[in-house]
């Protein structure tokens, strides 16, 4: 009797432990051959952390935003509304902080004010 139900837990464990390895895999993964021919597949691994890729992307899109807005204002009104930002509250003066004139924004600016108007 206790034969069985070692062979009954075993069996369990072994259920258990491909449940698992399919969980994993349904999140993506990939297919090796081995020497003898066999096909391992392995989950992929996941990305921890922060991506350097998307914080450029990020930043990008800020400065991109910033030359829009610029070029289309024009430097006089872009100040003005920029100033009116810092004496606002918290939440605008740190707007207005990352949304002062900068020489990367003015730059673009100048490329895309043929585009803009």
């Amino acid at each position: 009797m206790t034969n069985a139900t070692d062979n009954y837990q075993g069996f369990d464990a072994r259920l258990k432990k491909i449940d698992r390895n399919r969980a994993r895999l349904a999140n993506g993964y990939s297919a090796k051959v081995t020497r003898e021919g066999l096909i391992v597949f392995r989950p992929k691994p996941r990305a921890r952390g922060f991506s350097v890729r998307g914080l450029a992307f990020l930043v990008l899109g800020v400065f991109l935003f910033k030359a829009m807005i610029l070029a289309h204002l024009g430097s006089t009104i872009y100040d003005q509304r920029v100033d009116a930002l810092k004496s606002g509250t918290v939440v605008e003066q740190a707007g207005a902080f990352v949304m002062q004139k900068d020489q990367v924004s003015s730059v673009i600016a100048q490329y895309l004010r043929p585009f803009v108007k």
